[in-house]
């Protein structure tokens, strides 16, 4: 098990459980106590949806119930943490459980609450899966609201792809109906928000390409001085995609760009140990200035034999007509958290403004599987 999945163990049941019983000293709690023995083994979102229903049993029946109950816990300074995604759960369950558009509105006033201590982000999906148009009525009303956080779970909330959360297939289908949530949050004062609304967007490039063009050069024309960062950050699955609204938008140029194969200073790279280190040049054959963002990607051996390509930022760079630029990157492939390398095949490419370099192969190998040659 990861330690993620640590997030919400025995001891954060347990004070979660005496929070709710600080508000409620009535309520007995008792599926919410055994729960804590049944984590074991589980990964986070199946601990969260354990901890929910243990919740669901132990409370009251009905909405106004289990409100009262949130609301009450709310003020009790130990209820913080992760201990609230469960809970967050438990209001939208019980909102949707009981139908009623009162319940409806009064669930989402719940989670706007609620994600002040802890995001009500992934709750949120299920309040927009159920009653999508309805849900953004209120939601847009939250980016006035005076709290960051709420601001924020107006943008995070109803992404197209919000990471980990459940899917909203009437979003994917509606790219435009977040439109107003995502003009009213791009100049927000928090960066923490504005972080959001440049995932957001990034989200919709990949659904509605000529959408996030035509929102950004909007934005553009009445910035504020951190529209340019929102904007290059929302772009940038569409500038690695060489999409040429989104890289004049940003301010890169040059449409005759030639980038040659990467050198590889090495050609094994052993596992866990070893970086790989490369040059490339890239040449402006153009007849004007080009401004020129250069990336590099690699083509990444995965655990049932696929290559699955990931794509860096490397340089930019501004060249005369006929000049040339030589790159280089050391990209390590020590252990990481948040990737597990695999032994195998591997590519590396370079593009300059999407303009990309044929490939170079590398190998990468487990130093405890094969013998290697001393100097390489």
């Amino acid at each position: 098990m990861g330690a993620m999945d640590e997030l919400i163990g025995p001891e954060v049941v347990e004070r979660l459980r005496s929070a709710v019983r600080s508000a409620e000293p009535a309520l007995e709690l008792s599926e919410l106590s055994d729960v804590r023995a049944s984590l074991e083994g589980h990964r986070l979102r199946d601990r969260v949806d354990l901890v929910r229903d243990a919740m669901l049993a132990d409370l009251p029946g009905g909405f106004p119930a289990a409100r009262q109950v949130v609301e009450g816990v709310l003020s009790v300074p130990d209820f913080e943490g992760w201990m609230i995604w469960p809970v967050t759960e438990v209001v939208a369950a019980r909102a949707l459980e009981d139908g009623s558009t009162a319940a409806f509105d009064g669930g989402l006033d719940v989670l706007a609450l609620l994600t002040t201590r802890l995001s009500s982000e992934f709750a949120i999906r299920d309040m927009l899966l159920a009653r999508p148009e309805r849900a953004l009525g209120i939601i847009r009303g939250w980016t006035g609201h005076e709290n960051e956080h709420v601001r924020r779970l107006a943008s995070e909330g109803t992404r197209a792809f919000l990471p980990w959360a459940k899917r909203v297939p009437w979003l994917v289908a509606h790219p435009d109906a977040t439109q107003g949530i995502l003009d009213a949050l791009h100049r927000d004062p928090a960066v923490y928000v504005r972080r959001s609304v440049a995932n957001h967007l990034n989200d919709l490039s990949r659904i509605d390409p000529a959408l996030v063009t035509t929102t950004a050069r909007g934005w553009a024309a009445d910035p504020s001085a951190d529209t340019p960062w929102v904007i290059r950050h929302g772009l940038r699955t569409l500038i690695k995609k060489a999409d040429p609204v989104a890289l004049a938008l940003v301010g890169f140029s040059g449409d005759r760009l030639r980038v040659d194969r990467p050198q590889l200073h090495e050609t094994l790279v052993r596992l866990h140990e070893d970086a790989l280190t490369f040059t490339a040049r890239v040449t402006n054959d153009g007849d004007e200035d080009a401004t020129v963002a250069i990336d590099y990607s690699i083509g990444f051996q995965r655990f049932n034999g696929t290559v699955s390509p990931k794509t860096f930022k490397l340089a930019s760079r501004r060249l005369r007509p006929g000049e040339s630029v030589t790159v280089s990157k050391t990209h390590s492939f020590r252990r990481i958290t948040t990737r597990t390398y695999y032994p195998g095949p591997h590519v590396v490419t370079v593009q300059a403004n999407g303009v990309r370099s044929e490939a170079a192969h590398f190998t990468v190998v487990d130093p405890s599987a094969v013998d290697l040659p001393a100097e390489r």
